[in-house]
């Protein structure tokens, strides 16, 4: 039998998809995942499930879409679906995990055989961090923004700037390489175990708001970041909005200039932070004696970051700021290098991507598709279409991007149904005109609503 191939997978939170070297940036610094790019296969149209945290994450562990598993909001990830770490294991794979995960059901493993640094760890610290400032602080209920016990948009921007590293990410990333030294070298007792197959997994909170890095990253960006081509807010009732609150803030009206820059380049800073994170666990592998070549390495994000453009913050949006992702799987034994893929795919194709480059049995009934064959270029008939959901708060948004197009669905229970858009990307890349209604683009419309009908929704 052949050896089987270790694992590695890498995920930061709100990493948009083209704040990177490899992504054409030319600000940023991002060794690591640039040689991920140059020796890998980079996804360039790659969408997230849900523009949130939660659902995402469960999501892509599971290859399924939020309403499929029952993973809408901030629900839990309904037990009867397997994760990737489910399916591993049964074949013989140690399974471990280190850091944010964003589980929220009872079932805080979901196939993971072990997690020595986890969501705990990062809800305990936050928590302390949350208590310190109220206890310090007289103005924390003024802050505590209708009750979500986080700062508005405009408090984080405020505040945005040096502050110190995430103590969580320091963990996760400290976890890690201790356990690699003890799993590929056994140090103290020699008991190594560097043959049986691994599924490793590292997940970080940055660049997740709100936004602090070093003096030294903050002062190198904040007079090199740019401004985004767009920054009005879009004439919608749903995308038009900052998630807290709900009204956009517009650089040079609702806040200053000066604060976006800052904020932005506090962002960018934390962007290298992760990027030099994920390298320290790839450097452990290396110390070890691992040949980064033997094995099957992905990094994503679980969704982007509006970060201003269009006067909005944060994620919640179907805006390319918001819901594409950076995708890399550096598998020089298996895939291409320094390949591009352009066509449209979503993060839940990890799972079955996975099982099928390790020799694994893909589950049926996946939502996700493998894109083994898309990556090497022999996938003609790949149908060129991601879907992606928000179900939250009263809202359920539909978005569905095949080809250019992107088209989407809005309902609010209060609203009832809110108006279409839909945004040609080959004619319009900054996403500020709306075509629902241009006559040109009837056909694929109606098949569009035809599509979120068989999803399950009322149009």
């Amino acid at each position: 039998m052949n050896k089987k191939p270790h694992v590695l997978i890498l995920m930061s939170d709100e990493h948009r998809s083209d704040v990177a070297g490899f992504a054409g940036d030319k600000v940023v610094r991002t060794p690591t995942l640039d040689w991920m790019a140059e020796t890998g296969v980079v996804f360039s149209n790659a969408y997230t499930p849900s523009p949130i945290c939660v659902p995402a994450r469960q999501c892509i562990m599971a290859g399924q879409y939020p309403k499929t598993c029952n993973c809408e909001g901030w629900k839990g990830l309904d037990y009867k679906y397997p994760t990737y770490a489910t399916q591993f294991g049964r074949y013989g794979y140690r399974t471990v995990g280190f850091g944010k995960m964003h589980l929220q059901g009872y079932d805080q493993l979901v196939g993971w055989q072990s997690r020595p640094v986890g969501d705990v760890c990062y809800h305990h610290i936050e928590n302390k961090a949350q208590d310190f400032y109220k206890a310090e602080h007289d103005d924390y209920d003024s802050l505590n923004y209708e009750g979500t016990k986080k700062w508005s948009d405009a408090k984080e921007l405020l505040r945005a700037g040096v502050g110190r590293t995430r103590g969580q990410d320091v963990l996760s990333v400290q976890g890690a390489s201790l356990w690699v030294d003890d799993h590929f070298n056994g140090t103290w007792y020699d008991r190594h175990d560097r043959e049986h197959p691994t599924l490793m997994y590292v997940g970080l909170h940055d660049p997740h708001y709100p936004y602090f890095c070093s003096e030294e990253r903050f002062s190198y960006y904040v007079n090199r970041v740019e401004s985004f081509a767009v920054e009005e807010p879009f004439d919608h009732p749903f995308l038009g909005t900052s998630p807290w609150p709900n009204v956009p803030l517009q650089a040079g009206k609702d806040i200053s200039q000066r604060t976006v820059r800052r904020a932005r380049a506090a962002y960018y800073g934390m962007v290298e932070g992760m990027d030099a994170h994920f390298g320290q666990v790839l450097d452990s592998l290396k110390h070890a004696g691992e040949d980064l070549d033997d094995w099957i390495i992905v990094y994503l994000s679980d969704h982007g970051d509006q970060l201003g453009e269009h006067g909005i913050w944060e994620k919640q949006k179907f805006f390319e700021g918001s819901v594409k992702v950076p995708f890399i799987i550096r598998a020089p034994k298996y895939l291409p290098q320094g390949t591009v893929v352009t066509e449209n795919i979503s993060s839940i194709d990890l799972f079955p991507t996975l099982c099928e480059l390790a020799g694994l049995e893909i589950p049926q009934g996946l939502d996700g598709r493998s894109l083994v064959n898309l990556a090497k270029g022999n996938d003609p008939n790949w149908p060129d279409e991601a879907f992606s959901f928000f179900l939250q708060q009263g809202f359920e948004n539909v978005m569905i991007k095949k080809g250019t197009l992107k088209y989407q669905w809005y309902y609010h229970e209060s609203k009832k149904e809110m108006p279409e858009v839909l945004f040609d990307l080959n004619k319009d890349p900054h996403e500020t005109e709306n075509v629902i209604d241009d006559s040109n683009y009837g056909n694929q419309v109606e098949e569009f609503r035809k599509q979120v009908k068989k999803i399950g929704y009322n149009l």
